[in-house]
């Protein structure tokens, strides 16, 4: 997660030792550390990727600002469902206050694991469709965060393809065993419809495969298109070396995608939903809120982000309309 953190191996989970959010050593007294009101969050992630990361970053920030002493047991799964969940299952064991769930996958292992310790996710797609909350509005029972979906985005993306590459192939790579992924790749589907654009996929199952993946693509698809597939994003620089390799334009789905070589997106800082996450945390741990109580988020904006190198690198013959409509990044 960060390289200040110290690693440990854990039934083949990557975690971290506990750490406090608010610079202060965790009492060895169990209730000398609930009278300062120092509470525990077992935090949960999939894989590490930096828009994970900078989400993860955002909710304690949140916390920190709203003067929350928390201390964080850091645990990231590898792409492992069967981690997983022994993280989650772990995280009921030790009786921690509230579970951060970084990631659709996390965020389901949890609620599977407990019904009763708070559970607040950020990173994912679709929280009705996966069962995670009964409606955006009302999650009921112990489930509640920020959805890491902007209504406008795949739209967007797709219209950007229909503007500057009609009547092209769309090439997809993701894992259908993420539900977030399925959720994208369905959405994408009802944009593209009359559009003249079609749409060509490769499904892998780990970041292993990637690479291959996007090779299979060459010479069958006219662009990538990469959603918020977390086991495709944490191998992303094979898929960027694949469309610099092959004169590919590659859109991507996180603004930190685009910094790492996509050429574009229509994204928003992950920051700024960990750090939405993390408010809502605040009102659970520090103002006795029910998560029930607190309606799920959507990302607040939305912009569209060109890496102009990428474009030098893919042979993409730059506009300059994109100028006026777009963040450029060198």
């Amino acid at each position: 997660m960060k390289k200040s953190l110290k690693s440990l191996a854990v039934l083949g989970l990557v975690g971290t030792v506990l750490l406090s959010g608010c610079g202060t050593e965790k009492s060895g007294a169990t209730g000398d550390s609930k009278e300062a009101k120092d509470f525990t969050i077992g935090v949960t992630q999939i894989v590490e990727h930096p828009s994970l990361d900078a989400a993860f970053d955002g909710f304690k920030k949140a916390l920190e600002d709203q003067g929350v002493a928390a201390e964080y047991d850091i645990q990231i799964a590898q792409g492992d469902q069967n981690n997983n969940q022994t993280i989650a299952n772990n995280f009921v064991g030790d009786a921690v206050d509230l579970i951060f769930a970084n990631s659709t996958p996390s965020a389901l292992s949890a609620l599977n694991a407990t019904k009763d310790i708070p559970i607040v996710f950020t990173s994912v797609t679709d929280a009705v469709g996966t069962g995670l909350v009964e409606s955006m509005d009302n999650p009921t029972g112990n489930v509640t965060g920020t959805t890491d979906t902007h209504p406008d985005a795949i739209p967007n993306v797709v219209q950007f393809l229909k503007d500057y590459y009609p009547n092209s192939t769309v090439g997809m790579i993701y894992n259908s065993g993420e539900q977030n992924s399925i959720a994208q790749i369905d959405l994408v589907k009802n944009a593209l419809n009359n559009t003249g654009l079609k749409l060509k996929e490769a499904t892998v199952s780990t970041s292993s495969e990637v690479k291959q993946a996007a090779e299979s693509l060459i010479g069958k698809a006219d662009v990538l298109y990469i959603i918020t597939d977390n086991t495709v994003v944490s191998a992303l620089e094979s898929v960027v070396q694949v469309s610099n390799d092959n004169d590919i334009p590659l859109f991507v789905g996180e603004l930190d995608s685009v910094k790492r070589g996509g050429f574009a997106a229509y994204g928003f800082d992950y920051f700024d939903i960990g750090y939405e996450a993390g408010e809502m945390a605040a009102k659970i741990l520090k103002d006795g809120k029910q998560p029930s109580e607190l309606p799920v988020q959507y990302p607040k904006k939305l912009k569209l982000q060109l890496n102009k190198t990428a474009a030098q690198e893919m042979n993409i013959k730059w506009k300059e309309e994109w100028n006026n409509i777009a963040e450029i990044i060198e």
